[in-house]
C-alpha cells in the first residue's frame, strides 16, 4: 500500500506545483472540439502528450519537465480532448484516432511541419500510433509508460471495465487495481475511494468512460509498427504493469532505444530524474537533424 500513499501524496503536490516561468497559453477547433494547449521556449517543436485522466499540469508541468525542456526547445502541452480545459464530447467515436489528429491539428494550427512528440500512458499509446501513422510529421517519437497496442489486446476488457466503473459511479478502481506492481499489496478501499474522488471531481466521468472506450482503436497492426522509420526512445519503469506492451514494441521494432528507470512504477517514473534525463538526452543526440530511419539501438 505504499505506493499507494506516495502515489496520492504526488497527485496533491502536482495538482498545486506551479511553472517556474510564464507560459503562453493557447486553444483552437479541432474538427469541432476545443483544444487547449500551453507553450513555451524556442527551439525544435516538442510536443507533450499527457495519460488518461491526467493532463499538462499533471503529466509534465509539475514535476519540472515542462520547464527544463522549454530552456532548450518549444514546448507545446495539449490538454487532450475529453481533459482539462479542453472540450470533453462524449461518445468512443470521438476519441481513440482522433486523438492522434488532434496532435496533427495542433501542429498545424502552430505552422509546425515537424516535431519531436513524447506522451506517457495513454499519450504514450498515440505517440506510438502517431509515428505509425503519421511519420512524415515527425523528427522523433518518444512515449513512455506504454508501448504497442496490439489489434485485440488483452487489456481491451480493461478499458471496457474502467469505462463501466466511471459510469457507474465506482470511479478509476480498476485502473488503479491493473498499475499496481506485480507482488505488492493492492490499494484498500479507503485508498481506492480517495484517489477516485479526486480524479473523478476534476473531470467529466462519462467523457473518460469515452476515452477508455476509445483506447482500443489505437491498436496497430504489427506491419505498421515494423515500417516505423522515425528514431524513438521508450522509457519505462521497471515494475510497470505496462511494461510488456514495451518490450512487445521493442520486439517487433528492434531499432527502437529502450531505457527502464529501475525500481519506478507507472505513477512515478514520468516525475523521476531519470526520465527527464533519459528524454534530454535522446532529444540533445538528435536536434537539428533531418532522420528517414532509426539508426541504432541502446537498451538500459
Amino acid at each position: 500500500m505504499r505506493v499507494f500513499r506516495s502515489s496520492f501524496a504526488v497527485l496533491l503536490l502536482l495538482l498545486f506545483t506551479l511553472p517556474a516561468f510564464a507560459i503562453e497559453v493557447g486553444n483552437f477547433d479541432s474538427e469541432g472540439v476545443k483544444i487547449n494547449y500551453v507553450t513555451a521556449g524556442q527551439g525544435e517543436p516538442v510536443i507533450l502528450i499527457h495519460g488518461f485522466v491526467a493532463n499538462a499540469q499533471l503529466n509534465w508541468i509539475a514535476p519540472g519537465v515542462f520547464d527544463a525542456l522549454a530552456k532548450d526547445y518549444r514546448v507545446i502541452a495539449p490538454d487532450l480532448r475529453g481533459h482539462g480545459q479542453s472540450g470533453k464530447p462524449h461518445g468512443a467515436e470521438h476519441y481513440g484516432p482522433q486523438m492522434a489528429k488532434d496532435i496533427i491539428n495542433l501542429m498545424d494550427h502552430l505552422k509546425i511541419e515537424k516535431a519531436h512528440v513524447a506522451g506517457y500512458s495513454l499519450g504514450g499509446f498515440i505517440t506510438v500510433y502517431i509515428a505509425a501513422h503519421y511519420p512524415e510529421r515527425l523528427l522523433t517519437a518518444i512515449p513512455g509508460g506504454a508501448g504497442w497496442t496490439k489489434p485485440g489486446d488483452a487489456r481491451e476488457g480493461l478499458s471496457e471495465e474502467i469505462a463501466v466503473a466511471l459510469e457507474s459511479g465506482q470511479g478509476i478502481a480498476p485502473l488503479m487495481k491493473a498499475l499496481t506492481p506485480a507482488g505488492q499489496p493492492q490499494p484498500s478501499q479507503e485508498q481506492l475511494d480517495a484517489m477516485s474522488k479526486m480524479i473523478t471531481g476534476m473531470n467529466d466521468v462519462i467523457a473518460l468512460a469515452s476515452v477508455a472506450r476509445g483506447i482500443k482503436d489505437l491498436a496497430t497492426p504489427e506491419s505498421d509498427i515494423k515500417a516505423i522509420k522515425v528514431p524513438m526512445l521508450d522509457i519505462i519503469g521497471e515494475v510497470d504493469p505496462l511494461k510488456d506492451s514495451v518490450d512487445a514494441l521493442k520486439k517487433a521494432l528492434p531499432a527502437i532505444e529502450v531505457v527502464v528507470i529501475p525500481g519506478a512504477n507507472h505513477m512515478t517514473a514520468f516525475g523521476d530524474p531519470r526520465y527527464l534525463a533519459a528524454m534530454q538526452d535522446f532529444l540533445g543526440k538528435h536536434i537539428g537533424q533531418k532522420h528517414t530511419r532509426a539508426e541504432h539501438t541502446v537498451v538500459r
